[in-house]
């Protein structure tokens, strides 16, 4: 699903013009991205919660020049599930059955 795809499926189940659901998907967005740089995490009860993990300090290589880098510790974004949603997922067939299917298309 892509986000052209969630907008037609919000705008159909409520009513909302698709551009005022584009609005809103896309400040929601913005304001994930806002509260996680600045170091805040969103906590949604039954969903999950968007956080930032801190990576720690770690020698990597310049393939090309065959050298060491030093790459310093930094901070990356990260979803992790509720509890609720992840058993949803869990015990959905369709899910299984929709990985399936992609899989067997993609040969």
């Amino acid at each position: 699903m892509r986000k052209a795809d969630l907008i037609n499926q919000i705008s159909d189940k409520t009513g909302i013009p698709k551009v005022d659901v584009l609005v809103t998907l896309e400040t929601m967005f913005k304001s994930v991205k806002n509260a996680l740089a600045s170091g805040e995490n969103i906590y949604i009860r039954g969903f999950g919660s968007f956080i930032t993990k801190k990576r720690a300090a770690k020698i990597g290589r310049n393939i090309k020049k065959n050298i060491a880098v030093e790459i310093p510790e930094h901070f990356i974004p990260a979803f992790k599930p509720a509890k609720e949603f992840m058993q949803e997922i869990k015990t959905s067939k369709n899910v299984k059955e929709h990985s399936e299917k992609e899989d067997d298309s993609d040969d």
